[in-house]
């Protein structure tokens, strides 16, 4: 098993990422080598929190353009962790 930091790579900040903390469900970019098992337990190990679901998924990468040279951004992983009923991770929409 892989350290809980070289997993979780940080969390997504994004409007509709806000949004889900509503629903109980919170969102990080994670090692592209990662698995489900091995998010679920650096969440728990890291928030001290019950993990309920975790959804996960590729994000290509994208074709940039400087002039004449182009090149691709990385394709991430991302996570969408659900967490047990009445856990909650302090402060992730102010980061």
């Amino acid at each position: 098993m892989r350290d809980a930091r070289d997993v979780l790579i940080r969390p997504v900040i994004s409007e509709k990422s806000v949004g889900l903390v509503e629903e109980n469900k919170y969102s990080f970019w994670v090692s592209t080598a990662a698995n489900k098992i091995e998010i679920k337990s650096a969440v728990e190990k890291m928030f001290k929190v019950k993990v309920d679901d975790v959804r996960t998924m590729k994000v290509k990468g994208k074709e940039k353009r400087q002039g004449r040279y182009s090149g691709m951004t990385p394709t991430r992983k991302k996570a969408i962790v659900t967490l047990k009923a009445g856990d909650k991770i302090e402060g992730f929409a102010g980061l």
